[in-house]
């Protein structure tokens, strides 16, 4: 019995699937196919393999080393490989021991910047076959079995920055870990939110990448134009389970692939650090949903709280009893949940007051100045908006997170509060302003990590502990400028 088949337990649609895509290669349609996986910072990794190895691919999967699991962003590993001591309590990492991975079929695309290319995303398992507990796909899955029969659906609109590469700094004194980052120019002047001449300056680019988008079978909606210079959005409709992290990663992936080959550069970075540039977000639709109906929209007799009934939506969108849980788990959870969501030392700095970027765990009804937008007037559409996120998070761990946080509301039945009418004033618990303020949350969250697994939390601490410490080694610019000169 081959190794996929001992282990993944495929369902008869990836089984089908699979077969569809050996018929493909053995068809002569596919020249390779680059084998994927979202690491701990949701960055894709992998392997390309030809056309005449997708067969056993899809009988053996294939190996990959296990320290890729072991970086941080700039790729240095932080934990000890190659030692008696055991690698985070998992022997199988000892001396960056392969892993295998193993493909999805429903994930297969074919890329149209590359022709004849195949593309798989891969789920980690260790070569005895047993899961990988670090591998964040799988994590994402299990907390969606933690929700007792519902379905979790989830929309985004992400933003970003698209510019024109000026110059790539790929010379010999540009190199480094990480190396010298690229030099660019604005493709517009921003500050015209939603113009229709600032979208037309940025249309040549924006059509390719639509284009590309919807190639891919990305469930696309909406592109806009946002307020900083070079500053888009994209919205995505809505997708269940997995769905929305499997196209956020494919997403960012083609978006910066396909942007490269046409001369530009394009960041999910939340704030690059160019004058007049605006920070990035990333808001997350999420709802629950029990067959075709959402269980966040109001129900007869449901309190809401603040002294009116959910269903009352005089004051705007109304909650059930479960939304209202679900949403006061969203806030008792959001120092923590932080740290998922916003995995960047630099996406701390978008949390301003009177921003459009919450600053503080409230929530409002239709109101962007809160960390939580109640939104809707019915079971299909009412759902909770966290304005939380940046772009540059690992999709799986920012869907985890959320997730389990309302669970956990839902468990415990936590009271969300009054809606905030002046979210900026309004007296609640700030949101962190550190990467480092945000890990002590998480570690400090029992009922959070208990859901996403201790033994996790404690690793992705770890990797991200080990960022901070090498930029508290660095000298900024911030403090050339303020010391050099006057002392």
């Amino acid at each position: 019995m081959d190794f996929v088949e001992r282990h993944a337990g495929w369902t008869a649609e990836q089984s089908a699937a699979a077969a569809e895509i050996r018929d493909r290669a053995e068809g002569g349609g596919l020249k390779v196919v680059r084998l994927v996986f979202a690491d701990q910072h949701g960055l894709l990794r992998g392997k390309t393999v030809t056309a005449s190895e997708v067969p056993a691919v899809l009988r053996e999967g294939t190996g990959i080393a296990s320290s890729l699991l072991a970086k941080d962003t700039s790729g240095r590993t932080v934990f000890p490989l190659f030692t008696r001591e055991t690698p985070l309590g998992l022997p199988e990492l000892r001396g960056a021991a392969d892993m295998v991975m193993v493909p999805d079929p429903l994930t297969f695309r074919m890329l149209p910047w590359s022709p004849g290319t195949g593309w798989l995303l891969c789920d980690l398992r260790f070569t005895s076959g047993a899961p990988v507990p670090l591998c964040t796909r799988g994590l994402l899955r299990s907390v969606l079995e933690q929700t007792a029969g519902l379905t979790y659906r989830t929309g985004l609109e992400v933003e970003f920055h698209l510019f024109r590469l000026d110059d790539p700094r790929l010379g010999a004194a540009d190199l480094g870990q990480p190396g010298a980052a690229p030099e660019v120019g604005m493709l517009n002047h921003g500050y015209q939110y939603l113009s229709e001449l600032r979208y037309d300056e940025l249309d040549p680019m924006l059509d390719v990448l639509r284009g590309t988008l919807e190639e891919l079978g990305l469930p696309l909606r909406t592109l806009e134009v946002e307020f900083g210079p070079s500053q888009v959005e994209l919205t995505l409709r809505p997708a269940d389970g997995l769905g929305t992290a499997d196209a956020m990663v494919l997403l960012r992936s083609a978006v910066k692939q396909v942007a490269a080959r046409h001369g530009h550069h394009a960041t999910f970075m939340c704030r690059p650090h160019l004058p007049g540039v605006f920070s990035s977000g990333w808001h997350l639709h999420q709802s629950m949903v029990r067959g075709d109906e959402g269980v966040f929209a109001p129900e007869p007799g449901d309190g809401d709280g603040d002294g009116a009934k959910a269903g009352d939506t005089a004051g705007g969108p109304g909650l059930s009893s479960y939304g209202r849980a679900f949403l006061g788990g969203l806030l008792r959870h959001a120092r923590a949940t932080s740290a998922l969501s916003t995995p960047a030392l630099n996406g701390f700095k978008r949390f301003r007051s009177l921003s459009l970027a919450p600053d503080r765990a409230v929530w409002g009804r239709d109101n962007r100045g809160a960390m939580v937008r109640v939104l809707g007037d019915g079971p299909s559409s009412t759902r909770l908006e966290n304005r939380i996120g940046e772009p540059a998070a690992n999709p799986y761990l920012y869907l985890a997170s959320q997730l389990a946080a309302g669970l956990d509301g839902v468990a415990r039945d936590l009271d969300p509060g009054p809606a905030a009418d002046e979210p900026y004033a309004t007296r609640a618990e700030p949101l962190p302003r550190s990467l480092g303020e945000a890990l002590d949350a998480l570690e400090a969250d029992r009922e959070l990590t208990d859901r996403l697994g201790k033994d996790f939390v404690v690793y992705y601490a770890s990797v991200k502990r080990a960022e901070i410490a090498r930029f508290d080694q660095e000298v900024t610019d911030w403090e050339q400028r303020e010391y050099f000169r006057v002392f």
